[in-house]
């Protein structure tokens, strides 16, 4: 069985073309003012799927679909307030790039501060403890510096 080079070039397209196809729809607004709402809106919204990109960034299909609702949504004329109201109540919070301060959210907000206020006293205790460790000197007892203090202040056996 012999394959060509053309075979398997066109192998190739067949199989990855499908992957490297994403498509984004451009959509057609009434005025400049709604087409910015629009921009606006999708970059303070999170994808829910990459969770790290705004849907305006976000290539996943759950994305492209909340950008469609948006788009139909300002279409009909819904706020901004309405929108962004209407996509909390069915995905949480979460949806917001930047969500509201409110004890279910408290988390979002303080847990890095929290985290960095734990590390950083991490780390002083350890050096602390890495300073007395390697001070030189052995922590005696009460014991042992007793007798030390009177090894110190015998006199020297045999002295000249």
């Amino acid at each position: 069985m012999k394959v060509s080079i053309r075979s398997l070039l066109l192998l190739l397209l067949l199989t990855t073309s499908t992957v490297l196809h994403s498509e984004d729809t451009v959509y057609k607004f009434k005025d400049d003012l709604q087409e910015q709402r629009y921009q606006d809106l999708i970059n303070e919204l999170r994808c829910l799927v990459c969770q790290n990109q705004t849907l305006a960034d976000s290539n996943a299909e759950l994305a492209q679909d909340l950008r469609h609702e948006v788009y139909e949504m300002i279409v009909k004329g819904g706020s901004d307030d309405t929108i962004i109201e209407f996509l909390v109540n069915r995905y949480g919070d979460f949806v917001l790039y930047r969500p509201p301060l409110k004890q279910t959210t408290w988390i979002l907000w303080f847990g890095p501060l929290l985290m960095m206020v734990f590390a950083l006293f991490a780390a002083f205790r350890i050096i602390i403890n890495r300073k007395a460790e390697n001070s030189g000197m052995p922590v005696l007892s009460d014991e042992e510096r007793k007798k030390l203090a009177d090894l110190l202040n015998q006199p020297e056996a045999g002295g000249s």
